[in-house]
């Protein structure tokens, strides 16, 4: 029966799609993308129920990071674990539609899912459940879908991969100064699960932090075609190491495959989500993390008044959405580390206090030109002005299709 409603509602859907709706005007910090939204009466504390589906488990560092969200937002209201209904390991595919209704059945006010290919799935299941509230977490349909009950989220995460690029852009300096390595030999890699936007806009923030601080680096892309594939990633990692001569690693992956391989080959890794440092306790510098305790808080928050949720909603270092892993002092001599610790420190307060932009177009070319205002995302907005390009500033998903020069893509799996 579900898999029949699933047809009829996409074609209510497509429908829907072509009568168009309202488009959002928002970005990240305050002023995300806002929207009528599917006010309805407050539900009490006692009376709400919370759902979830997770493209993985409290295993990879992804849905982990999710879930330490759950753990923050069910701290913070005072639920209780019956409150909480979790869907682990839900594939992109129909298996999260069929998930979404099953968690809308028994009875949860508001669900969120964390994969990119999640969202079609989820705008069936808030078709099909209007008093429920649907949150996706890196897409970008919701503003156009219109679907009152459904809602965009992402965390600026590009903000984070730039201060862990700082962090790794010093370990080249220091590798340069003692003659491990000639400034030529700065190479980084980094290993990609798709060639989506959301990793190239991680990517090139990386990047583009790593040569704040060393200019001669240079970067190596390669694709696994998967999320969380450990074997994959691992072999992706160390073919970067052996065959390309990177000397750090880093990824937008979900395992800890690419720290083990930097583990054993005595390469260097920024990792993802998560601190390496128990699988790389030689190798780990940082990693670039995130915190999704402050959206759940926010949407559940409310179901809960009776509010409204934004059709996008993207946050950073101002509200506390990301931040980087501790460094590993154990991977710098103590001079570096004061110096990089403090330049740190000055980074994150500026990202913080908004008065530096990642994407600063005077810092960067693509194709030997520097970007300009005429510049269009994928939806016909222009997102450069004062200087820098402004990541999900129309919607809350990252958009960047350009690639810095310096980066180089050895594949291409979309």
């Amino acid at each position: 029966m579900k898999k029949w409603m699933s047809i009829l509602v996409t074609v209510v859907m497509l429908c829907g799609l072509l009568a168009g709706c309202g488009s959002s005007d928002g970005k990240k910090s305050d002023t995300a993308a806002e929207t009528e939204g599917n006010t309805a009466e407050a539900v009490a504390d006692s009376d709400i129920k919370v759902g979830f589906i997770f493209i993985g488990d409290e295993n990879d560092g992804y849905t982990y990071a999710f879930y330490k969200g759950v753990q923050e937002m069910q701290k913070e209201y005072g639920l209780t674990d019956d409150q909480i209904s979790i869907k682990w390991n839900v594939g992109e595919n129909e298996d999260c539609y069929e998930a979404a209704c099953d968690l809308a059945d028994e009875g949860c006010n508001i669900i969120f899912a964390n994969s990119f290919g999640h969202e079609d799935y989820m705008m069936q299941a808030a078709e099909q459940y209007p008093d429920v509230e649907f949150c996706h977490a890196t897409g970008n349909q919701a503003a156009e879908s219109g679907l009152d009950n459904m809602h965009n989220y992402y965390v600026a995460v590009e903000e984070s991969r730039y201060v862990s690029g700082v962090v790794a852009g010093y370990k080249l300096n220091e590798m340069i100064a003692d003659g491990t390595i000639t400034e030529d030999e700065a190479v980084i890699g980094y290993v990609g699960a798709y060639a989506y936007a959301q990793v190239i806009s991680g990517y090139d923030a990386f990047y583009l932090g790593v040569k704040s601080v060393c200019p001669s680096a240079t970067m190596k892309v390669k694709y696994t075609g998967s999320w969380g594939d450990q074997s994959a990633e691992y072999d992706v990692a160390k073919a970067l190491i052996e065959e390309e001569n990177c000397v750090i690693i880093s990824q937008h992956s979900n395992t800890t495959g690419p720290a083990s391989a930097c583990e054993e080959l005595g390469a260097y890794v920024v990792g993802y989500n998560i601190s390496m440092t128990d699988t790389a306790p030689n190798a780990a510098l940082t990693s670039a993390s995130l915190d999704w305790g402050p959206y759940m808080s926010y949407a559940v928050g409310c179901v809960l008044n009776g509010e409204s949720i934004d059709a996008d909603w993207c946050k950073g270092y101002p509200d506390g959405a990301c931040m980087i892993t501790d460094i590993n002092k154990n991977a710098f001599s103590e001079e570096t580390y004061s110096e990089l610790t403090t330049k740190v420190d000055e980074v994150e307060k500026a990202l913080t206090d908004d008065t530096m932009e990642v994407f600063d177009i005077s810092t960067f070319t693509v194709d030997g030109k520097q970007l300009d205002e005429s510049y269009e995302d994928s939806k016909g907005n222009k997102p450069i002005w004062d200087g820098a390009y402004h990541e999900s500033y129309f919607f809350s998903a990252p958009d960047v299709t350009f690639i810095v020069d310096g980066i180089t893509e050895l594949n291409q799996v979309v």
